[in-house]
C-alpha cells in the first residue's frame, strides 16, 4: 500500500510539510485541526480542493488569470442600474490624483514617523463628515458600513448597559448579517439580541407604533436607515428618535452622505450616532473593495470613550504651530490589544484621504447640486418605467436614488428580466424577491448622477421589448 504524498503546491509556500511543523511548532499545536476548530462543522469542505495543475512559467500564468478576468463585465462597459449599498457615482480625477500621491499612498496607514500630511487630511475628513451629519466628533473610518451600524450598536449596548437592540426590517440585508455578526460576540450578558419592527407596505415608511409595542427597558438602541435599503426618504426621523429617548435608549440613524445637501442632517431628528459609508464620495466601486464606513456622534465623555477607532485632534505645539494627533488612543485597540473595546485595523485610511478631497471639492452647494440632480433623475425613471404595462413602482413618492420595480403584472421573474437586460448589455436591478418576499416579484433599482437621459429612456425600451408591449 503507497503512502499518500503530503500536498505541495508552487504556489502556496507554506504547503510545504517542514514549514507546516515549523509553524505548528512555534504555535505550540500538534495539528492545523485546532485552528480551524471554531468554524461550524456544517461550513467545512468534505474534500480536498479540486485544483487545476500548476502552469510553469509566469508568462503562462498571466494570460491565464487574463483570460479568466476578460470574461468579466464591468459598469464602464455595460449599463448599470444597480446599488443597495455600493453605488456608480461619479469620481473626480483630481480624488484620484490625490490619493496616488507617493506622500498619501505609501504611508495612508502608519505611526506619526511617517505622517506626511496624512493626520491633517484626516482631521479634515472629520471636520467635513461632521458638518455634514451635524454631528461634533467622527472617527478615523472602519472598514463598511454594516462595520460601523455593529460597532456602533455595541457603544450603545455599553453606554445603557442593555443588551438588546431593535432594527427596522427594510435594512440591508448584508449589513444585517454584518450586525448580527458584531453583536454575537458583544461583551454584554447573552450577547446582544436583535429585533427587527415593521414598516408600511404602502409607503416603505417605519411603522412607529410597531416600534413603540416593542420598546422596552432592555432597549439599547434603535437603528434605523434613512435612506433605507428599498430607497424610501424616511419623514418620521423625530418621531422615531423620539420612542427610543423615551425608554432611555439610543437613536442610531444610517446614512447615505451624498443625500446629505437635500435632505435634514441626522442630528436634526434626534440622532445620537450617526453611521454611513463614504463610498459614494470619490470612491470607486473597486469590486467589492472601497466600503468605508464612519461613525459619528456629540462631543460628550460618555460617547467619545467607546468609540472603537481613531479619532484625530488638532492642537497648538510648544513652538506655536498646529500639529494634529491621536485624541484619547488608549481606548483603542491599537493601543491595549485584545484588551480594547473593540477591534479595528487598516484598510480604509486612502478612502478617507478620496472622500476628504471629494468633499471638499464639492461644498455644501456641490452636495445640494448632486442631490438635487439624483432625485431629478430617479423619478424620471420612476416616471418612464411606470408607465410600462405590468410594471408597478412601489413607494415611487419617498425615492432619493433607489426605488423598488415589481414586475407582477407582467408574468415576468426578476431573473429572467435581468437575463434579458443582461444581453442588451444592461445590468438591471437586485433581485429582492428572496430577502423581501412580501414586495412580491420586485427588484431595486439605482439611478445617480453619472445616468444621462438616453441611459434611462434605454432602459425603459429594453424593458418594453421584454414585455412585449
Amino acid at each position: 500500500m503507497t503512502k499518500e504524498r503530503p500536498f505541495v503546491h508552487p504556489y502556496i509556500p507554506n504547503s510545504v510539510p517542514e514549514i507546516k511543523a515549523e509553524m505548528l511548532q512555534a504555535l505550540g499545536i500538534s495539528d492545523a485541526e485546532v485552528l480551524y476548530s471554531e468554524i461550524p462543522d456544517e461550513l467545512r469542505l468534505k474534500r480536498k480542493l479540486d485544483l487545476p495543475e500548476p502552469l510553469g512559467a509566469e508568462s503562462e500564468l498571466k494570460r491565464h488569470v487574463t483570460g479568466i478576468l476578460s470574461r468579466n463585465k464591468t459598469c464602464e462597459e455595460y449599463l448599470s442600474f444597480l446599488g443597495g449599498g455600493c453605488w456608480q457615482h461619479y469620481v473626480p480625477a483630481v480624488c484620484d490624483e490625490i490619493t496616488q500621491r507617493s506622500e498619501f499612498l505609501t504611508s495612508y496607514h502608519n505611526t506619526t514617523y511617517a505622517n506626511l500630511g496624512k493626520y491633517q487630511t484626516f482631521f479634515e475628513f472629520q471636520s467635513q463628515m461632521g458638518e455634514l451629519v451635524g454631528m461634533e466628533v467622527v472617527s478615523v473610518p472602519t472598514y463598511s458600513w454594516g462595520a460601523a451600524a455593529g460597532n456602533a450598536i455595541r457603544m450603545a449596548s455599553r453606554m445603557t448597559g442593555r443588551n438588546r437592540v431593535l432594527i427596522s426590517e427594510t435594512v440591508s440585508p448584508e449589513r444585517l448579517a454584518t450586525i448580527r455578526t458584531f453583536c454575537q460576540w458583544a461583551d454584554t450578558p447573552g450577547h446582544i439580541q436583535i429585533e427587527l419592527f415593521g414598516h408600511h407596505h404602502e409607503s416603505g415608511m417605519v411603522d412607529v407604533a410597531d416600534l413603540e409595542s416593542r420598546i422596552s427597558p432592555r432597549t439599547a438602541a434603535v437603528y434605523f436607515e434613512n435612506p433605507s435599503y428599498l430607497g424610501v426618504i424616511e419623514s418620521q426621523g423625530q418621531e422615531i428618535s423620539e420612542a427610543a429617548h423615551a425608554a432611555g435608549a439610543v437613536s442610531i440613524v444610517g446614512v447615505d452622505p451624498i443625500s446629505l445637501g437635500v435632505l435634514a442632517p441626522p442630528a436634526d431628528y434626534g440622532a445620537d450616532i450617526v453611521v454611513g459609508t463614504a463610498q459614494p464620495l470619490g470612491v470607486h466601486m473597486e469590486c467589492g473593495g472601497g466600503m468605508i464606513g464612519f461613525i459619528a456622534s456629540r462631543d460628550e465623555e460618555e460617547y467619545v470613550a467607546e468609540y472603537p477607532s481613531y479619532l484625530l485632534t488638532i492642537t497648538d505645539t510648544v513652538a506655536n504651530e498646529r500639529g494634529f494627533g491621536w485624541c484619547a488612543y488608549e481606548r483603542t485597540s491599537m493601543a491595549v490589544r485584545d484588551k480594547g473595546k473593540d477591534w479595528v485595523g487598516t484598510g480604509t485610511g486612502l478612502w478617507t484621504i478620496a472622500a476628504s478631497v471629494y468633499m471638499a471639492l464639492m461644498g455644501p452647494q456641490g452636495f445640494r447640486e448632486i442631490g438635487q440632480c439624483i432625485i431629478q433623475k430617479a423619478h424620471y425613471a420612476i416616471k418612464l418605467l411606470s408607465e410600462i404595462e405590468g410594471v408597478r413602482i412601489l413607494f415611487p413618492d419617498h425615492a432619493f436614488k433607489e426605488f423598488v420595480v415589481n414586475f407582477d403584472g407582467t408574468g415576468r421573474r426578476v431573473s429572467e428580466v435581468n437575463k434579458f437586460l443582461l444581453n442588451r448589455h444592461i445590468f438591471g436591478g437586485i433581485d429582492l424577491t428572496r430577502s423581501f418576499p412580501h414586495l412580491g416579484n420586485s427588484a431595486l433599482y439605482c439611478v445617480t448622477e453619472i445616468h444621462r437621459r438616453e441611459d434611462i429612456e434605454e432602459l425603459a425600451t429594453a424593458l418594453k421589448e421584454m414585455i412585449g408591449t
